[in-house]
């Protein structure tokens, strides 16, 4: 999270001991407490937090925003306000809804994966049917990189040769096949070892965005042979 100054800037002036109190401990210490709980379990939180106290002015638009920034897509926001209604009161719920619309307005088609979207992935979109986003996580020793496609998109059949690659679901849903074997449908939490020279390819459901971390198996000249695409025809019958 990044540094707050809210407290400094708008009240040092009259209660400077607060300011710091609520820069440096709120939100340096506590929010800095990731081992237990991540940013995005900490934003759900404090925002149903100040649902349930009835709170609906800046402080709660500023923690939808940060709870975007955290990964919180508009879905799952809307659902955590419709699940804590009957507990916190109906009107308290009810009023959240147009400022969340607002936080989220610019981002009606837009997935908000756990490890962050990335840049579009325009170095491999010659293996790719669709759009495709990369964010390398860790580029030293071991290659680990959150690979986001969008619906429909896939990578064509490839070979990870002499080296092999573990894929971690995290976000949304899709599909992992290895030739002359059935699809395997994929949801947040699964995880997949790929073997190498296993001839396979994987990607997003047909309406569903998915992310998944790739973990490449570190080998003496390991290399991808990138083959033919994954056809409409066979993609189609996916179900």
């Amino acid at each position: 999270m990044e540094k707050q100054t809210a407290g400094r800037d708008k009240l040092f002036d009259i209660a400077p001991k607060f300011a710091e109190l609520n820069d440096d401990v709120l939100f340096g210490e506590v929010w800095s407490r990731t081992d237990l709980l991540g940013l995005k379990e900490r934003s759900i939180i404090t925002v149903v937090s100040l649902i349930a106290k009835g709170i609906t002015d800046n402080s709660l638009r500023y923690h939808i925003e940060n709870a975007k920034k955290n990964g919180v897509s508009k879905s799952e926001m809307a659902e955590i306000i419709t699940h804590i209604a009957f507990y916190v009161g109906w009107p308290n719920a009810w009023a959240v809804f147009p400022m969340v619309k607002e936080v989220y307005k610019d981002d009606e088609n837009k997935f908000l994966p756990m490890f962050g979207l990335g840049e579009e992935n325009v170095a491999y979109k010659d293996y790719f049917i669709g759009k495709s986003y990369l964010k390398f996580l860790n580029s030293k020793d071991i290659k680990i990189a959150n690979v986001t496609f969008e619906p429909s998109c896939r990578n064509n059949w490839h070979i990870h040769h002499k080296g092999g690659q573990i894929l971690l679901c995290v976000d949304g849903e899709g599909w992992y096949q290895e030739w002359g074997k059935d699809a395997q449908k994929l949801s947040a939490g699964q995880s997949v070892y790929i073997a190498p020279e296993v001839k396979h390819w994987h990607g997003a459901a047909k309406d569903k965005w998915f992310s998944h971390i790739a973990i490449e198996i570190p080998a003496e000249d390991a290399s991808t042979e990138w083959l033919e695409p994954v056809s409409d025809k066979d993609y189609d019958l996916l179900r």
